[in-house]
């Protein structure tokens, strides 16, 4: 099994979202920790990040939810950001930040 490493933003970031979503993601995490890979509805590539980074798509009564991960490492997945979606598409700096969070945790285990 894949150990999971968060980016401490993005860690801070979930634990904010409700209890439900919460629930949801950490399933969804657990299916990527066992190397199952996960399709739409509930993951989908974001290549405009990374090549190879996905975003968990969560959604409840109060809005959408998403987290940026990583898998194509042999011992680990790493989940870098996470943020309640407002818009019909993911805005920019949120895009932005990922691509910066994503280089930070991932050059930092490197």
């Amino acid at each position: 099994m894949k150990k999971v490493e968060f980016h401490p933003k993005a860690l801070a970031t979930l634990r904010d979202f409700p209890e439900g979503i919460r629930r949801e993601l950490g399933q969804a995490i657990f299916e990527l920790q066992k190397g199952n890979h996960l399709s739409m509805p509930l993951a989908k590539p974001m290549a405009s990040i990374e090549k190879g980074v996905e975003e968990l798509r969560v959604k409840d009564v109060s809005g959408a939810f998403r987290v940026f991960y990583f898998t194509r490492l042999s011992d680990r997945v790493l989940i870098f950001h996470a943020f309640q979606k407002k818009t019909q598409q993911t805005p920019k700096h949120e895009i932005e930040l990922g691509r910066k969070r994503f280089k930070e945790l991932y050059n930092e285990k490197d």
